[in-house]
């Protein structure tokens, strides 16, 4: 399926696709995440010592953001848990999938979990102001999900045929938006639904929402972090809930919260000129980072992210990008 007016350029594509996000709506299936359905009497118990998020405290309905983390707080993988009454879904990366699933598996003994993780099941991500406006197109029923990071149950949705699916309001890139879990078969037809019916919603690509998210200051794991990134240096605080009982990591964490140690954080540079991933940020002459996740956004032009060392936080700090000049420092969101 393409996108409209995709014969105007890449140019002019990408900046359409981004006032869609801005102003309308812009939908796109993932092709790089899946659903894994957790089920097991113990499966609320297990991973509320497995992950970050108070799952205990969480009721039928949540979406919870979550880390998977090393005992020193490393993060393994980002993902967000469906809370429904049978099961915890977990909304994930593939490829993450695979090494989150060998981590939590050496940590299973006698627990009622079971991982089913060969879904037929697809998540369609649709954001934008008008992102609600486009998904009660294609809902069978009412939108009533007043609180973000929340879903609705299974509904129905308004075909020629029963499809079910689930609807769930989470700003998963920072911006307002919805996901919607429908079977694979089925995704293609209800994304075409949606366009078909509001001239304001776009299909786009992940170059959008990849710009949205450096935008807003969301860190990307494995793009943003390493296997030796703390969790409170990329700014996951979203995903750590600093209040719930005992799990996996959480000594570092609280540890680093207390005694306010971190000597590297998450922060936003706006570049003279687009720079590679990866290049050295210097203040003074001393490196103080590396950018990690770079775009150029129609509003705040070259953008990038870079955990840096605590001289280099102050917003408008100046500092040079090796072979692309320079930069100044700025808190996230850049908004």
């Amino acid at each position: 399926m393409e996108s409209k007016d995709s014969a105007n350029g890449a140019a002019s594509g990408l900046e359409a696709d981004y006032a869609a996000v801005v102003g309308g709506a812009g939908v796109r299936i993932f092709g790089e995440r899946k659903i894994v359905r957790v089920i097991g009497d113990d499966r609320v118990t297990f991973f509320h010592g497995m992950c970050s998020a108070d799952v205990k405290g969480a009721a039928p309905g949540a979406i919870l953001p979550a880390l998977i983390l090393t005992e020193h707080a490393h993060v393994i993988a980002d993902l967000f848990i469906w809370v429904t009454d049978d099961a915890l879904l977990l909304d994930i990366e593939a490829e993450a999938w695979s090494r989150a699933r060998a981590h939590l598996e050496r940590l299973l003994v006698a627990d009622d979990v079971e991982f089913e993780d060969e879904l037929e099941l697809s998540i369609i991500d649709v954001e934008g102001p008008k992102a609600a406006a486009a998904v009660q197109l294609v809902a069978g029923e009412a939108l009533s999900l007043e609180k973000i990071w929340s879903h609705n149950g299974k509904t129905s949705a308004k075909t020629s045929e029963t499809i079910e699916m689930i609807v769930g309001r989470m700003p998963r890139y920072g911006a307002p938006a919805f996901s919607v879990i429908v079977p694979s078969a089925t995704a293609a037809s209800i994304v075409a639904s949606m366009i078909d019916q509001m001239p304001a919603v776009r299909l786009i690509d992940a170059t959008v929402t990849e710009i949205i998210r450096v935008e807003n200051g969301i860190a990307r794991i494995g793009v943003d972090t390493t296997d030796k990134t703390i969790a409170l240096e990329a700014r996951l605080n979203r995903a750590i809930s600093f209040n719930k009982g005992c799990y996996v990591g959480q000594e570092t964490i609280e540890r680093a919260t207390a005694r306010g140690a971190l000597k590297k954080r998450l922060r936003g540079l706006g570049l003279e000129s687009i720079a590679e991933r990866g290049a050295v940020v210097s203040l003074q002459g001393k490196e103080v980072g590396r950018l990690s996740s770079v775009a150029w956004s129609p509003r705040f032009g070259a953008i990038a992210l870079a955990i840096l060392h605590h001289s280099a936080w102050t917003p408008g700090t100046r500092v040079s990008i090796a072979d692309s000049g320079g930069a100044t420092v700025s808190d996230l969101p850049f908004a």
